[in-house]
Parts: C-alpha cells; structure tokens; sequence
C-alpha cells in the first residue's frame, strides 16, 4: 500500500485538522487498492457479519454525510439506514462495485472539503447530538478522523486476512 502524507501545508489548525482527515480517508482508499470484487464482498469476522472491505468504505461515506449534512448543516436525514436496519449502509454495499463506492466516496470528501474551508472552526452544528449539545465544525473534523482512522484498523486486519497485503 502506498504511503500517503500527513505533512500539514501550515502549521495552523485549519491546516493540520484538514490534513489529517484527508489523510485517513486516503489511507482507507490506499487499503482498497487492488481488493478483488469477491473479497471486497467477503465477511470474514464471525462476530461481525456487515464488516466488508465494501461495508466499510460505504459506512465511512456516510458517517461524513451525516457529520456534516445532517449535524452541521441541519439538513433532512437522507442516508440508507432505518430504524428496523440500523447499519443498512454496510449491509447494502455489497451490492455496488467497490471502486463506485470509493468514487462516491472520494466526490463527497471533495464537497466536503469546500463546506469546511467556507466555515469558521468555531462555527456550531444547527443540529444536535446527545443532550441537545451543538458541537462545533472542529469537534466534526476531530471525530470524523478518529472515526476513519479506527475504520482503517478494521481494514487493515480484513484486508491481512484476506490477501495478506499489510501497511501503514
């Protein structure tokens, strides 16, 4: 797998929480790399029977959507789970071609990419999270990187599973 950098263009705070998300994203793609269709539809964890190569980089997708769409801007929950389906997302991606997933992925991220660099840090999520509490645009960026970044563990070890490809 390709080493990605995480090397901020500046050294402000803008610059390093923006660089390191887009450095765990590029690391989930980099994870994707040269995963056949049949092993990125394979469940190999019996404990977890949604955690797919595909089921995660779809789940990712719309973990951003969320964060950003639904908690940011305040925008109608569209995403593809349901109450009776929880995690429909990853259970839903199996259906779709890897590289598309990491096409719509990639076309999100990027529209992402200008919704943050058009708002203040400090700027607060018209919608709520637990207890009613407004988080603000920083505190997104912190949790999606935590978030993608604990997901790439998930790849790594599927991905060693299935192939053997290990890296960073």
């Amino acid at each position: 797998m390709t080493r990605i950098d995480d090397t901020p263009p500046a050294w402000d705070e803008r610059a390093q929480l923006t660089t390191f998300l887009d450095y765990t994203r590029a690391t989930a793609r980099a994870k994707c790399d040269g995963v056949s269709a049949e092993n990125a539809r394979k469940a190999l964890l019996p404990g977890s029977p949604l955690m797919t190569v595909s089921g995660l980089i779809n789940h990712l997708r719309w973990v951003e959507y969320h964060w950003f769409r639904v908690v940011f801007l305040g925008e109608e929950d569209r995403g593809p789970w349901t109450d009776e389906d929880p995690d429909r997302e990853m259970r839903i991606a199996v259906d779709f071609p890897l590289a598309q997933l990491l096409d719509e992925y990639a076309e999100q991220s990027a529209r992402h990419r200008e919704l943050v660099a058009g708002n203040s840090l400090d700027t607060q999520a018209r919608g709520a999270v637990r207890d009613g509490l407004h988080v603000d645009l920083r505190w997104i960026l912190l949790h999606l990187t935590e978030e993608t970044a604990r997901h790439n563990g998930h790849l790594d070890i599927l991905r060693e599973m299935l192939d053997g490809t290990t890296g960073d």
